[in-house]
């Protein structure tokens, strides 16, 4: 029996999480332009993760477009015995993200757009706390310069 290549599943790289898409109206001279962003987080669980928004007329297109730009800025993260090396508060425009290092076990204690950027990455023991906005754009931006800080 010949296995064909076309019926083998693909494996993906990249682990995709849509945290937001957003429906963008524009008042124009011949009525309404509709438009879609979606913000998206992509990780491989081994300490790279990347963040990309991409727009465009329907949705499925925003979300390919932000996956490719997520891939274009993808960073390496080091993860010490499945968290982060040490405490950092980061501010970013009006967002305030805390992160500390937990115990093994503890499992990620994290809101919804820092849970999904430190699962993304790898972490698995993590304790953060979101203060300042609840824009959950700037919230992921935020802690992606958070774990990009560990690189210097």
């Amino acid at each position: 029996m010949v296995r064909d290549s076309r019926y083998i599943p693909e494996v993906k790289e990249f682990e995709e999480k849509v945290i937001q898409v957003n429906r963008v109206s524009k008042k124009t001279q011949g009525g309404n332009q509709m438009s879609f962003s979606a913000l998206v987080v992509i990780g491989d669980r081994k300490g790279r993760v990347g963040v990309g928004l991409g727009k465009s007329k329907d949705v499925a297109s925003a979300i390919r477009k932000g996956v490719n730009l997520a891939k274009k800025h993808l960073i390496t993260v080091p993860v010490v015995r499945g968290t982060i090396p040490h405490d950092i508060f980061i501010k970013k425009g009006a967002a305030k993200i805390l992160l500390k290092p937990a115990p093994e076990g503890s499992g990620v204690i994290a809101g919804g757009a820092v849970r999904a950027v430190v699962e993304a990455a790898g972490i698995r023991n993590i304790s953060s706390k979101v203060l300042g906005t609840k824009n959950q754009a700037s919230n992921v931006y935020a802690t992606l310069e958070a774990l990009r800080s560990f690189l210097v």
